[in-house]
């Protein structure tokens, strides 16, 4: 358990080893009331369904209308899955080694990065055929498309650089030196700063995307991840494999400023619309970590499959999917939206 020597197990290159996370049975936590409130209980999410993919998932995302889901799995695919019965519906080829799913956020497009072959697969979602593969960098690992979709940003694990995918022509621009292994990337929603992990050197460099050059260097844990950006950019959240931990970056500081401690392992993360939650995927003890923004606690913990490695969640707010790399499987999560915060009181 928890190692898997195929594609979407531990892939070393070089230095640097690939990761996988998720999580699946809800604990609810119960909290004693404050005088004169009653009782209180926090939310408890729900694994509602598991879906078998027989191929290794690795990266996942969500379509903007929250009708698909799509997932890169190691039959050089990408499975696209009905969010309204949770079948899969289509199974698109791409090429060699696909890692993680980026959705265009206005148009039909999705983009899959392709570690061996060091290109992006871009799949016309109307029609779920490729109609380009762009020539990126070296170990293309992590995606991430801008708010207005116009730029995609790939991090290239091996040639430790990040290519900039021009949308409307394909082309690619390159930035050098976002530090030593870089695996995932996140865009501000304003699109004015793009993350990159730097998972050898424990670091996250911040692009200025109008000069397409690093404007500020953050340490964080050992062996970081995944990055994901708050609603309000006001903060960025990365994952520390080794560490068990995720690192809370304050944006305007550009700088560390708490740690909360999770499952072991974690690699993924994922960030509510509203900003209120983070649903960590922790690969080695087969879980996922719901943690509250307000507070930087973990409101609960989730069994889910063997190895989970990605996580995305619906627009809507109220479904997140795991992808659990060692089993072959989708977990589905229902997110309890019946409050917000992370206590619900009840009584007088």
């Amino acid at each position: 358990m928890n190692r898997h020597s195929s594609f979407g197990g531990y892939l070393e290159v070089g230095t640097s080893a690939q990761r996988l996370l998720v999580g699946l049975t809800a604990t609810a936590l119960v909290v004693l009331g404050m005088a004169g409130t009653g009782a209180a209980t926090a939310n408890a999410d729900t694994v509602t369904e598991t879906i078998s993919l027989g191929a290794d998932p690795a990266g996942v995302a969500v379509s903007a209308d929250g009708t698909r889901v799509y997932v890169a799995v190691d039959t050089n695919s990408a499975l696209v899955i009905d969010t309204a019965t949770n079948d899969v519906i289509e199974s698109i080829s791409v090429g060699d080694g696909p890692r993680d799913v980026a959705v265009h956020p206005l148009a039909s497009r999705a983009y899959v990065t392709n570690y061996v072959d060091g290109s992006v697969s871009v799949i016309d979602t109307a029609t779920n055929d490729v109609i380009e593969d762009v020539t990126v960098g070296a170990g293309p690992f992590g995606v991430a498309a801008t708010l207005d979709g116009s730029k995609v940003y790939v991090a290239n694990d091996e040639d430790d650089s990040v290519s900039v995918i021009d949308t409307a022509t394909n082309t690619t621009t390159h930035i050098e030196s976002v530090g030593n292994g870089p695996i995932d990337v996140a865009v501000a929603p304003d699109g004015t700063r793009a993350y990159v992990v730097s998972s050898n050197n424990h670091l996250v460099k911040v692009i200025d995307t109008v000069s397409n050059t690093v404007s500020a260097t953050i340490e964080v844990g050992d062996d970081p991840q995944r990055v994901a950006v708050a609603p309000n950019a006001d903060r960025a959240y990365v994952t520390n494999r080794q560490d068990g931990a995720v690192s809370v970056i304050d944006t305007v500081l550009n700088d560390e400023i708490a740690t909360i401690d999770v499952g072991q392992g974690p690699i993924a993360i994922a960030v509510t619309p509203d900003g209120s939650r983070l649903y960590v995927t922790n690969f080695d003890d087969d879980s996922v970590s719901v943690i509250d923004t307000a507070t930087n606690t973990v409101l609960e913990t989730l069994d889910v499959g063997d190895g989970p490695e990605g996580v995305a969640i619906t627009p809507d707010g109220n479904w997140a999917y795991v992808t659990n790399n060692n089993d072959g499987s989708v977990s589905v999560i229902e997110i309890d939206n019946g409050c917000t915060g992370s206590l619900c009181f009840f009584g007088s």
